[in-house]
C-alpha cells in the first residue's frame, strides 16, 4: 500500500492511515510518502515495512548497516536517520507520552552521548539457529539472521570469531565487553565493571548498563537530583548490583529480585552501609506494611527456595526514609509501589525509566498523589534504536 508517514510512536515506528485504519510503519520517516508491505494484521490496526520510498525525508540517511532493513535483523530501527533526527524523534516520543499518559506538558529534549552513534554496545546476545550459525533476532520474530559484524557492538565484540564459527549444542552466546578486562564469550565466570569510583563483580547473567558511558551518567544524574546528605537513609529498589546505593554514599536498603544482582551487590558494596534484601519489590515492601497493620503477602519460593533476604530484614523497610531510587524494568513501577512509596514519606524519589510509557503512566500516579515533578533529563544510551532512557525527580508534597 502507498502511505504518507506520520509522527513517531514508541515502539521504533511511524503512525499512518490508509482507509481509516491505523498503520504502524517501521523504517519510515516522519512525512515520507512510502510503499508499506503489511506485516501484521490486528483488530483496528496493521503493521508494515516502508520497502519503498517514493519521497524521502531530508533526514534520511543510507543506513550503514546491510541488516537494518525490512525483514532482515531487528535490532536497529533507526539507523535510516540521521543523528539529530533520532534525537528529535526520541524527544517527540517523551514529550508525547508525557503529556498523552502523565497529562503534563515537558520540554525536555534526550541528549546525545559522546562517540558517533556505533561501537557502543557493550552486551551482545547473539542467538544461534538449528542450522548452527550465529546472528541476531529478525524484529517480532525468533527467526535468526546471519550477519557477519553487527556495527552498534562494541569493536572488541566485533573482533571475536563468534559468527565466522558453528555453535552445535548452544542456543545463545552471550559476549561481554567489560570496563575491566578484555571482550569475553560469558560462559559463567563473573566480570568486572567500573562505575561511580568503585569496581563491581558480576555474575554472568547479572545486569548491566550496555553503554559504556551509562552507568556513570544516570549515576550522576540520580545525586544530582537527590542531593543525598550522610545521615539520611535510602531505598534502592530494583537496585541491580548497587550501581546506585554505591553513588548516593548514605545508608541504604537494597531490594533486587534477581539472585545474580543480589548476589553482586552483596559481593561489590560489602564495605558499604548496604543492606541488600533478594526480593521482588512488592514483596519486600507488602511484608513492611504488614507490620503497620495492612494486608501485606509473605515473600514467596523462588526456584524452590524462600526470599530469604527478607525475614527478618523487614523492619528496614519499616523506619524512616529520606530518599527513594527506582529503576525498574520495562513494566515500570505500577500503582501499588507508587502508593506504598507514598506513605513511606520521604523527601524526594529519583526515577529512572527505560520505558517511556510505564514511566508516564507512574508519574500520573505521583502526580495524583500531590507529588511534584522537580526535574527531568533523558539521554540517548541506545543510538540506532528507538530506546533511550529517562531520569526524573520526584519531590514529596509540601516539599
Amino acid at each position: 500500500m502507498e502511505l504518507v508517514v506520520g509522527a513517531p510512536a514508541h515502539g521504533g515506528h511511524c503512525v499512518a492511515r490508509h482507509e481509516g485504519q491505523v498503520v504502524f510503519v517501521r523504517h519510515a520517516l516522519p512525512g515520507e510518502r512510502v510503499i508499506a508491505e503489511v506485516t501484521e494484521e490486528h483488530k483496528g490496526y496493521l503493521r508494515a515495512d516502508a520497502v519503498e520510498i517514493l519521497e524521502a525525508s531530508p533526514d534520511r540517511v543510507p543506513a550503514p548497516c546491510p541488516y537494518a532493513r525490512p525483514d532482515l535483523c531487528g535490532g536497529c530501527d533507526l539507523q535510516h536517520a540521521s543523528p539529530r533526527a533520532q534525537l528529535e524523534w526520541k524527544t517527540a516520543v517523551l514529550r508525547e507520552q508525557l503529556q498523552r499518559l502523565a497529562r503534563l506538558g515537558s520540554d525536555v529534549s534526550v541528549e546525545a552521548l559522546p562517540g558517533d552513534g556505533f561501537g557502543w554496545r557493550t552486551r551482545v546476545r547473539y542467538r544461534v539457529a538449528a542450522a548452527g550459525y550465529a546472528g541476531l533476532l529478525k524484529h517480532r520474530s525468533n527467526e535468526v539472521v546471519p550477519i557477519d559484524r553487527c556495527l552498534i557492538a562494541h569493536p572488541s565484540i566485533q573482533e571475536l570469531p563468534v559468527l565466522a564459527r558453528q555453535w552445535p549444542d548452544v542456543d545463545v552466546i552471550d559476549v561481554v565487553k567489560p570496563s575491566e578486562g578484555p571482550a569475553q564469550v560469558v560462559s559463567g565466570q563473573a566480570v568486572r565493571e567500573r562505575a561511580a569510583g568503585r569496581e563491581f563483580e558480576l555474575g554472568a547473567s547479572a545486569f548491566w548498563q550496555v553503554h559504556p558511558d551509562a552507568a556513570d551518567t544516570l549515576a550522576a544524574t540520580v545525586v544530582e537530583f537527590l542531593r543525598p546528605e550522610p545521615h539520611e537513609r535510602a531505598w534502592d529498589l530494583y537496585g541491580g548490583a548497587g550501581l546506585f546505593s554505591a553513588a548516593l554514599g548514605c545508608s541504604s536498603v537494597l531490594v533486587e529480585a534477581s539472585p545474580e544482582g543480589a548476589e553482586a551487590a552483596r559481593r561489590s558494596l560489602a564495605d558499604l552501609p548496604v543492606t541488600v534484601i533478594e526480593s521482588t519489590v512488592e514483596r519486600a515492601l507488602g511484608l513492611a506494611d504488614a507490620r503497620r497493620g495492612h494486608a501485606g503477602r509473605q515473600p514467596a519460593a523462588v526456584g524452590g527456595r524462600p526470599r530469604r533476604d527478607v525475614r527478618g530484614h523487614e523492619a528496614l523497610l519499616h523506619g524512616q526514609v529520606d530518599i527513594v531510587v527506582l529503576d525498574p524494568p520495562r513494566t515500570g513501577v505500577g500503582a501499588r509501589v507508587v502508593k506504598m512509596i507514598h506513605e513511606a514519606r520521604p523527601r524526594a524519589v529519583a526515577y529512572v525509566a527505560c520505558d517511556p510509557a510505564a514511566f508516564a503512566r507512574d508519574l500520573r500516579t505521583f502526580l495524583d498523589l500531590g507529588w511534584k515533578l522537580g526535574g527531568i533529563r533523558a539521554y540517548d544510551l541506545f543510538p540506532q534504536t528507538h530506546h533511550f532512557e529517562t531520569v526524573a525527580l520526584l519531590e514529596a508534597p509540601g516539599s
